[in-house]
């Protein structure tokens, strides 16, 4: 605030400046960094684990399909956050792979439905036990209430980062 009692702005900006700079910050971008480059990485080997042929960006939307079911391409894309045309070539290629299919939405019939076929939902869920199974092993040595308060505040942040 200046002598004349008027607030120009640089003192918000100052504490929120000095805020990013606290070493809790500063470790979790540094342990978040480590943890999203180990996840692309692991997600190309995930991906080649359902199949050899399968791009590394189309596994999460394996992933989204098993947990949720069949869904319209244009809920698909906002969820991944790619754009129709992209969408349309990442479906067609799985669709090509035989992971999924497309049927008529019921409720348009100017829409389609996306689901995993049989194959696509063997595939993907022998994956991700098999990861899950490999978390299991990493973390065994943790207590299962870190695990959980791990999860949860996984979860937060997630949350946190979608407003």
């Amino acid at each position: 605030m200046h002598e004349d009692g008027k607030d120009d702005g640089h003192r918000a900006a100052g504490a929120a400046g000095s805020a990013v700079d606290q070493p809790a910050f500063l470790a979790l971008e540094r342990e978040l960094t480590v943890l999203l480059r180990r996840a692309r990485a692991n997600q190309g080997e995930m991906a080649r684990e359902v199949h050899p042929d399968l791009e590394s960006s189309a596994y999460g939307l394996l992933v989204r399909l098993d947990e949720c079911g069949k869904q319209r391409a244009t809920e698909l894309a906002a969820y991944i956050g790619v754009g129709k045309a992209t969408m349309s070539r990442q479906l067609r290629a799985l669709e090509e792979l035989g992971l999924v299919a497309r049927e008529p939405d019921p409720a348009d019939g100017r829409a389609w439905l996306v689901a995993l076929t049989q194959e696509g939902q063997d595939r993907v869920r022998r994956v991700r036990e098999a990861r899950r199974a490999r978390y299991a092993g990493r973390l065994a040595d943790w207590d299962p209430r870190e695990v959980t308060e791990l999860a949860r505040l996984l979860h937060q942040l997630n949350r946190g980062m979608e407003k």
